[in-house]
């Protein structure tokens, strides 16, 4: 299971694969490395420990060197120790030996958030409400004590096996409080959609979330069945237009809500800071007063709007989501993933050499840590005498209902499009096949979305992933040119 974060990289330095402890070996004459179970990106280990003094299980959380480095890890440790919470990860000792640090904790069974959405797909509304919920709570208590988190994401939200929901892997620095609920409302939406509505870098990225244009899709506009309060909350969360309510505020409208019926008998939620007497829109509009939450709804004003057939008269959203308008019910799709296996990749070189075969199958073998790779050109595509692109191709087996395409690269900075057809790919298909979803220009991560979900679905058997532009490999002593395919799914309708 995981124990610390695997999307958001620390701001450590790796520690040395030689310098690594092994399993047996008791720190501070007290804690009993057991069993290493992964790194974060920043180097961190985690290990599971036995506390020898009392014999139970804890998890060990080590990096080297420690002295300075090790800091804002052993601060923010330090910190969250004082705040004890059933939502919040007990920290139990946080200890600097200069040449190495680390923080022992409570140990969890269960699984992060993301291995449960990655292995059982988006969570039901209700199951995702009362996570978000339970991290609001969480959340509330640290911004009391006068902490932000800074590391909210589905990697440090933890499903304990005996039902309860934790947050772990505090982080100080540039933390915010105002970060950490929008960042509540990324893991609202990432619970519902499967996607994570912030790009990041690396094969351990998580899939990014829909856009039209540079637009955030809203929830409703991915997945069928979230409810429009739901989606309207989310939406509110993500938006820089919209006042943000405080943790406690949060924790107590999500509290509302998580009550395990469908029908709540209201319509979207506003967080704003309103006047005593808002200022008249262009068309009539109801609001009540929530009143779950008492004097702390009252005094920050979450007003509860019933729903409005058009969303013409609200602020246009920087997400390009209107607040209150959701999908038409035409574009609700109930998606499913395609079984593929690796016989049904295959190399699309119209303009090489055709030699590049190597490891297709791992483009489609399910593990982001695999994929097959270009070669190395001394130029980008589309340079002087080279190739305009190359590409891979499925055959779906027969004509599929495509909703979406996510393809996972092994760097930013690619030039990519996703095509389909009804026959199998020739030499001139990058120019002739159908698009899917937007193409992705120089693209600033490494989680590409082709989706269909705005646009009226239709079948392909082939597919065909264009590829123009590839990045420099910064791994590689003459800086040549390649780009890695390391995963490709399909959703059909």
């Amino acid at each position: 299971m995981t124990q610390v974060d695997e999307g958001q990289p620390a701001a450590e330095k790796p520690r040395l694969a030689a310098d690594r402890p092994a399993a047996g070996e008791v720190l501070a004459e007290r804690y009993r490395l057991e069993r290493h179970i992964n790194d974060d990106q920043g180097g961190r280990q985690v290990w599971r420990g036995v506390d020898t003094m009392l014999l139970r299980p804890v998890a060990v959380v080590l990096r080297s060197p420690g002295g300075d480095s090790a800091q804002e890890m052993l601060a923010a440790a330090v910190t969250a120790s004082r705040v004890v919470h059933p939502n919040l990860i007990g920290v139990y000792d946080a200890i600097d030996e200069t040449a190495r640090a680390y923080v022992v904790r409570e140990w969890i069974e269960g699984m992060s958030l993301r291995e449960l959405v990655e292995s059982e797909g988006a969570l039901d509304p209700d199951r995702a409400i009362t996570t978000a919920h339970s991290v609001a709570e969480a959340i509330s208590a640290l911004h009391e004590s006068g902490m932000a988190h800074g590391n909210i994401h589905p990697g440090t939200v933890l499903l304990a096996d005996d039902g309860r929901v934790i947050l772990t892997d505090a982080r100080a620095g540039s933390a915010t409080t105002d970060g950490d609920i929008r960042a509540i409302g990324g893991v609202l939406y990432y619970a519902l959609t499967e996607q994570w509505p912030h790009s990041e870098a690396g094969v351990t990225a998580l899939p990014d979330a829909n856009r039209e244009n540079g637009a955030l899709a809203a929830p409703r506009q991915i997945r069928a069945g979230v409810p429009t309060h739901v989606d309207d909350l989310v939406c509110d969360l993500l938006s820089d237009k919209i006042s943000l309510p405080t943790a406690e505020v949060l924790a107590a409208e999500l509290d509302r809500l998580d009550v395990g019926t469908a029908d709540h008998g209201y319509g979207p939620l506003r967080f704003s800071d309103m006047l005593p007497e808002p200022a008249p829109r262009k068309a009539p509009r109801k609001v009540v007063y929530g009143v779950a939450a008492g004097l702390a709804l009252a005094v920050l004003g979450i007003a509860i709007a019933s729903k409005v057939l058009t969303g013409k008269d609200e602020p246009a959203s920087p997400l390009g989501v209107s607040a209150t308008a959701s999908a038409a019910p035409s574009t609700l799709v109930d998606k499913k993933t395609l079984p593929l296996d690796g016989s049904q990749v295959h190399l699309y070189d119209p303009q090489g050499d055709g030699m590049a075969t190597t490891n297709l199958a791992r483009a489609l073998d399910g593990k982001v840590s695999t994929g097959w790779k270009t070669e190395h050109y001394r130029q980008n595509f589309g340079a002087r005498g080279l190739k305009k692109g190359i590409g891979l191709w499925l055959d779906l087996g027969e004509p599929q209902a495509v909703a979406d395409v996510t393809v996972v690269l092994s760097s930013i900075g690619a030039t990519a499009t996703m095509l389909g057809g009804a026959t199998e790919p020739g030499p001139t298909a990058y120019k002739t096949f159908k698009p899917i979803g937007a193409a992705y220009d120089d693209f600033r991560g490494t989680n590409m979305v082709f989706s269909a979900a705005n646009e009226e679905t239709q079948k392909f058997r082939y597919l065909l992933l264009w590829i123009s532009s590839i990045p420099q490999d910064t791994n590689d002593e003459q800086k040549e040119y390649q780009i890695g395919v390391q995963e490709i799914t399909v959703r059909v309708a």
